[in-house]
């Protein structure tokens, strides 16, 4: 009981909840990309809104390289800070500039999302990613020299 209710975790413990937050969030948004990036790719002409002044076909663009590019970094834990910078000015967009105006259930997703990738940038990948081991092997080189 007392460890339930205790403050302290031990590192491993905080290294496996980040690889389920990392794999959970993009694969959920995944699903968002892969549809935008068939649209992008498609032969019909692109429906999407065009962002502070750029056309559609770029704020499209924008939009899959954060939904599918970073959220794969994401999911193998490779730049997973830097990776989730597009993703919260992606939902940040969503939430305050696309769904303005539209009730706060249109929101709740994006806001959502933004939860999740912040601890994701300020905390990394954690031990169960391709940052950790590259770090890991670069450390080891550097060791032998």
């Amino acid at each position: 009981m007392n460890k339930i209710l205790s403050p302290d975790f031990k590192t491993t413990q905080v290294d496996i909840v980040l690889l389920i937050l990392r794999v959970g969030v993009a694969v959920l948004m995944l699903t968002h990309g892969i549809p935008k990036l068939q649209m992008l790719l498609g032969e019909v002409p692109v429906q999407f809104p065009g962002i502070m002044g750029l056309s559609p076909v770029f704020s499209l663009f924008l939009t899959v390289f954060a939904e599918v590019i970073c959220s794969i970094l994401i999911l193998f834990g490779l730049g997973t800070r830097l990776a989730s910078v597009p993703l919260i000015i992606t939902m940040l967009v969503a939430v305050f500039m696309i769904h303005l105006n539209d009730p706060f259930a249109s929101k709740e997703l994006g806001l959502l999302y933004i939860f999740l990738y912040l601890p994701l940038l300020v905390l990394g990948s954690g031990k169960f990613s391709l940052d950790f081991l590259m770090g890991s092997l670069q450390n080891k080189a550097f060791v032998k020299r």
